[in-house]
């Protein structure tokens, strides 16, 4: 039982296409390969996760909560602040987030 054909011009055709399909693997692999390195670049370039984040309301204008950095329940509307800024937006009445509690990790007692 042969697997390849007997002639030479079907030998060439069948050497041609796999000519062609290796250089399209050798492309994906240098596709992957450049996608998992920017990838990594992106991971190791990602700035820090913040300490304490400020959900502003709808209107933007509002805080409506303060989480501890990382809250899975903090929204979109989520913005980085530093240790004081929490601070003051529990002083002035923002909620704590209830899930993850900032004014427990705070220190922070009405």
């Amino acid at each position: 039982m042969h697997d390849l054909p007997p002639d030479l011009t079907r030998l060439r055709t069948l050497e041609t296409w796999l000519a062609h399909t290796l250089d399209r693997v050798r492309q994906q692999i240098t596709a992957a390969e450049q996608r998992d390195a920017e990838r990594r670049h992106g991971e190791h370039a990602r700035p820090p996760e913040p300490d304490w984040l400020i959900e502003e309301g709808l209107d933007g204008r509002h805080a409506v909560y303060v989480h501890v950095g990382g809250c899975h329940m903090a929204g979109k509307r989520s913005k980085g602040v530093q240790r004081d800024h929490a601070l003051r937006a529990l002083a002035d009445g923002v909620d704590a987030c209830p899930h993850c509690r900032p004014d427990s990790e705070l220190g922070y007692l009405e």
